[in-house]
């Protein structure tokens, strides 16, 4: 069996090869389409000697071009490297170098940042640019234009066969520092984030076939919100095309134009980034009044969806199912939980653990499943192979326990009284006051729980007495009064006194990655030079 990116999705395209398979910004492509487009460019990168295990570079917004290079790297058995379309010079010349890309696929928008980076990666040597109607001059470092280069060659599937083991790497957001390319194998990665495990039963998908073959029955019309340089927006849309299931894409995120979408496509699944996609994404709907009544299923994962946004939903969708996924771009799925009305607002996400997936404590044991106990997540079985290039960041994600490996990317959870868990936060963010530890994304719910509160991220401040205080940067709604001391009194009564934050900042908006996760760095810059909105002294 060859548990392979490309295999899969060519099983999709035999299936159903008429079955509309990818829709973007007017655009629309057939499953046998998409596949004789992505032949295309795999023979094109093959005649430039581009191969098995080269990197290729995807420096683009959400397109249907993306997806065709990563669909042509797998067929050649090369890897996809996905670009922040946000990073600047520097951070481009690192990942460039970092991932040793060979060839590079971008949309002509960025040509300038481009043909800045190239002489400092001179193993970069074939450059595709895709239209995208700008008047950007790609010819000074030597583009080729993408569709020019499909022209050029054969739509055959004529490539040899490929392997299980093959690789797969994800290039992490880089928010606490530079990004970090995660390394799967195939048959690993679609266990743990494509479908090939049942995310609710555990029981493993039987064959390469079956999802294809499901997918003869009907297919899903599915709109992940994310950018596609972010995984759980590929895993959405890699998983809905295995199963022959129809992925529509807005180019970047745009609330109203999300919905505007959702009413034109009939779209029946939205995949959201938690609170950052989601609260915008409610308050649009409000605003325009929009037909969604085709909704039946909205997900989120990777970020925090806090109680009182979750409400929100509920109220406005009693019909449809919401979702809450936790998960990692080193873990893949960890569990998941349905949505329930009047529940805690300051909780974190309270999910169903998967079946490889358990605590343990900072010293690598497992934690007893008891109500109360908390520890890292940590999950075994089809776990990524590390970081590349960099074996010592790898060794500490990996933990042995009982004689089994675990990866242990540093998320903290509870476990609850009925075997659910709650997750709590990143321990890297854990805010040390006094000797108790506050986990941001507590604290953030209660903060975001009160009307007046658009977004806020929170963060440690150094302090004499407690060693750190909790700090928040607040992003107030437009047109609200900025009553801080009436926000500190709602969030007394959602946590404990040691949590409320001390410190409060204002900012006209919040900064986060193109994905919605969290820019904690940028918050403890900003807080360093702009004076709090106030101080609170009490605990």
């Amino acid at each position: 069996m060859a548990f392979n990116i490309a295999d899969l999705l060519e099983h999709a395209v035999d299936a159903v090869p008429d079955r509309t398979a990818v829709v973007c910004d007017g655009r629309r492509l057939t499953y046998a389409q998409l596949d004789e487009r992505a032949n295309r460019l795999a023979h094109h990168l093959a005649a430039n000697g581009i191969g098995k295990g080269d990197h290729i570079g995807v420096y683009s917004r959400n397109s249907i071009e993306m997806i065709e290079t990563m669909f042509a790297a797998y067929k050649l058995r090369a890897i996809a490297i996905n670009v922040n379309y946000r990073y600047v010079h520097g951070e481009l010349t690192y990942l460039f170098t970092n991932a040793d890309l060979v060839a590079l696929v971008h949309e002509r928008q960025y040509s300038d940042k481009v043909a800045a980076v190239l002489p400092e990666t001179p193993e970069l040597k074939h450059v595709l640019v895709i239209e995208d109607g700008s008047d950007a001059d790609f010819a000074a470092h030597g583009g080729i234009a993408y569709e020019d280069a499909l022209a050029q060659t054969s739509p055959a599937r004529d490539f040899g066969e490929r392997s299980p083991d093959d690789l797969y790497i994800l290039y992490t957001g880089g928010t606490t520092g530079y990004p970090k390319g995660v390394i799967w194998r195939h048959e690993d990665v679609w266990r743990a984030l494509g479908g090939g495990i049942d995310f609710v039963t555990g029981e493993y998908v039987p064959d390469e076939w079956t999802m294809a073959e499901q997918g003869k029955q009907g297919a899903l019309v599915r709109l992940p919100t994310a950018p596609l340089i972010h995984g759980a927006a590929q895993w959405a849309a890699f998983g809905a095309l295995f199963s022959g299931g129809i992925v529509v894409f807005v180019p970047q995120f745009d609330a109203h134009e999300i919905w505007r979408t959702i009413e034109r496509e009939k779209v029946q699944v939205l995949t959201i980034v938690g609170d950052a996609m989601a609260r915008p994404l409610i308050e649009a709907y409000r605003e325009g009044g929009y037909d969604a009544s085709s909704l039946v299923a909205v997900s989120s994962h990777a970020a925090l969806f806090s109680q009182s946004v979750k409400q929100e939903y509920l109220d406005a969708f009693p019909n449809t199912v919401l979702t809450d996924a936790i998960g990692s771009s080193e873990s893949g799925f960890t569990g998941i939980g349905m949505m329930a009305k009047d529940a805690d607002h300051s909780a974190g996400p309270r999910v169903n653990f998967g079946k490889d997936a358990i605590l343990l404590d900072d010293d690598g044991n497992v934690v007893p499943a008891e109500a109360g106990a908390v520890g890292r997540i940590g999950r075994r079985g089809h776990v990524p192979l590390g970081y590349y290039k960099d074996p010592a960041k790898s060794e500490t994600i990996f933990v042995e326990a009982g004689g089994v490996r675990y990866v242990v990317p540093g998320d903290y959870a509870r476990y609850e009284d009925d075997g659910t868990v709650t997750l709590l936060g990143r321990g890297s963010q854990c805010v040390n006051t006094g000797g108790e530890k506050v986990f941001p994304e507590e604290v953030e719910g209660a903060l975001k729980s009160h009307p007046d509160v658009f977004d806020a991220l929170v963060i440690a401040v150094p302090d004499e007495r407690l060693g750190q205080r909790v700090g928040a940067v607040l992003q107030v709604r437009p047109g609200a009064a900025t009553d801080l001391a009436a926000i500190e009194a709602h969030v007394r009564t959602e946590i404990a006194g040691y949590k409320v934050p001390r410190s409060l900042w204002l900012a006209d908006e919040i900064s986060r990655s193109p994905s919605g996760k969290p820019d904690y760095p940028w918050a403890q810059r900003y807080a360093a030079e702009h004076e709090p909105a106030v101080e609170m002294l009490k605990a």
